[in-house]
Parts: structure tokens; C-alpha cells; sequence
């Protein structure tokens, strides 16, 4: 399980297992929107309203066109990518580690690249040791990454032509361990805790304002729903990097709960 996204009117999260980003609306009812075999599965919306989906081992970005149809919107230069997000102006930053984890390869520090509106694709932040989750703020000013194996949030400064500086530690998360993130209206961001079994929002600085403790880990959290006040989050059942099947099969839910922040920013 990874990647809530709410779009429209529904809740959008990718099944790694099955390869196929799903949606699904309050009611239930839940449909297959596109099928991608890669691990992970990650995806975010242009302005326009179509989808990005990274496409980790061919090193793709993929776009799904209104007729459902998936053509390459970038190249990105090799295998290994994992988390996008997509700014206000359709510029896509996607992230990867250096490393197969999987494979139990020695840690090496990642990226984030920058697939631009223009067609540019060039990297703008490296020494990440392990990219996760982003977010950018509803200014399109600020780019936030998870930084898993240091357990921090790490901040940017965006230029318009979507390069990023200023790079700074956002929060120090002490024994957090972060994947998937999302921002709110007062500016703080939700993370997803796999290995701590929680779901926590902090403000910048780290200071914990609410923790929501889970069963299993917490892969990935977003805000939505008709107020943007209900946060989804991907659970599952966490069995360790090396593990021949990182997750036990089945194991996956999407959880909701009722918040006071409504959601800003993306994703």
C-alpha cells in the first residue's frame, strides 16, 4: 500500500503487490485506474488534471492520458525512483535512493530530480540518505522531504524555474522514521511512521501536535475528503527491507479519521 492521493472526489493509493493504482469514493466503491508493475508505485496530478506515474525500474515517468492510455512524460536516467509530488506550476520531483535496499546493498544517499514543465529533467538536491514522501507548500515556495534514514524533514527553497536552495533540516524527528507525508492549513506536516506504527503531525521545528497510533505500519498519509479534513492512511503489515515480500499480503488496509486541520499544499 502507498500513495493516498485525494483527487475529485476520491481517494486514489497504489496496491504494490498487484501493480495497479486503485481509487475509491466514500461510498466504497473502488475501481482499478491503471496498471503499473513497479515497486514502488507512486503517483501525483499535473494542473491539468492528468496523472504521473513513476515507473521505478524502467525509469519512467508516465503520464495517463484522458482516454486512459499511459505515455512517457520524462526519462529519468535510470531504475530505483520512489516518491513524486507535483507544484502548482506541473513541475514533478521525484526521489530515489542510490541503493537496493531489497538487495541489501550497502546504503548510498539519494536525490530528487526535477521532471520540469519545460521537459528539463535535472537533479536539484542529492545527500538525502534515504528519500521518501514530499510535499510542497500551497505558495509553491517550499519543498519538504522525508528523509526516512535520518529521521528528519528536510525543507528547500523553490526558484520559478523550480530549482531548488536554502536546503535546511525542517524537523528533527528524533526516533521517527518518516514515509509518506502531507501538509496542512497551519502548516504542519502529517508523516507516516512504518516501523513506530503511527501516523504523527508536527509543526516545523519538530514539536509533536497530535500522534495516531496504529496496529502496523504506517506507509503513507494524505488530507482530503469534501473538506480536506479527513486523513487517509496506507497500512500494512511490515515483515523488514530484506524480506523476500516487504509486507505481509493481505495485511493492507486504508484507515480514515476526522481532523481539525483542513489539508493544503500538495499533495
Amino acid at each position: 500500500m502507498e500513495s493516498p492521493r485525494w483527487h475529485g472526489d476520491r481517494l486514489y493509493f497504489s496496491d504494490w503487490f498487484a501493480g495497479e493504482v486503485l481509487s475509491i469514493d466514500l461510498a466504497g466503491a473502488c475501481e482499478t485506474v491503471a496498471s503499473v508493475k513497479s515497486l514502488p508505485l507512486c503517483t501525483a496530478w499535473l494542473p491539468d488534471g492528468r496523472m504521473l506515474l513513476v515507473s521505478s525500474p524502467d525509469g519512467l515517468l508516465l503520464r495517463r492520458e484522458p482516454d486512459g492510455t499511459l505515455v512517457t512524460h520524462a526519462e529519468l536516467g535510470r531504475p530505483g525512483w520512489n516518491d513524486i509530488v507535483v507544484d502548482g506550476r506541473g513541475n514533478a520531483y521525484v526521489n530515489g535512493a542510490d541503493f537496493n535496499p531489497m538487495a541489501g546493498e550497502e546504503a548510498r544517499p539519494g536525490q530528487v530530480s526535477l521532471a520540469a514543465a519545460d521537459g528539463r529533467v535535472v537533479e536539484v538536491a542529492d545527500d538525502i540518505a534515504f528519500p521518501n514522501g514530499m510535499a510542497v507548500t500551497a505558495d509553491n515556495s517550499t519543498l519538504i522531504v522525508a528523509d526516512s534514514y535520518r529521521s528528519a524533514l528536510v525543507a528547500f527553497d523553490i526558484a520559478a524555474d523550480g530549482t531548488l536552495s536554502g536546503r535546511r533540516v525542517w524537523a528533527d524527528l528524533g526516533t521517527g522514521v518518516p514515509d509518506g507525508i502531507c501538509l496542512d492549513a497551519e502548516g504542519a506536516v502529517w508523516y507516516a511512521d512504518v516501523p513506530n506504527r503511527c501516523c504523527v503531525r508536527v509543526a516545523e521545528g519538530g514539536k509533536v501536535l497530535q500522534t495516531v497510533g496504529l496496529d502496523r505500519g504506517a506507509f503513507a498519509c494524505a488530507l482530503g475528503g469534501p473538506e480536506g479534513t479527513d486523513l487517509f492512511i496506507v497500512a500494512a503489515q511490515w515483515q523488514g527491507m530484506t524480506s523476500s515480500e516487504m509486507v505481509t499480503r493481505g495485511s493492507g488496509q486504508v484507515l480514515t479519521l476526522p481532523v481539525d486541520v483542513p489539508q493544503a499544499g500538495w499533495p
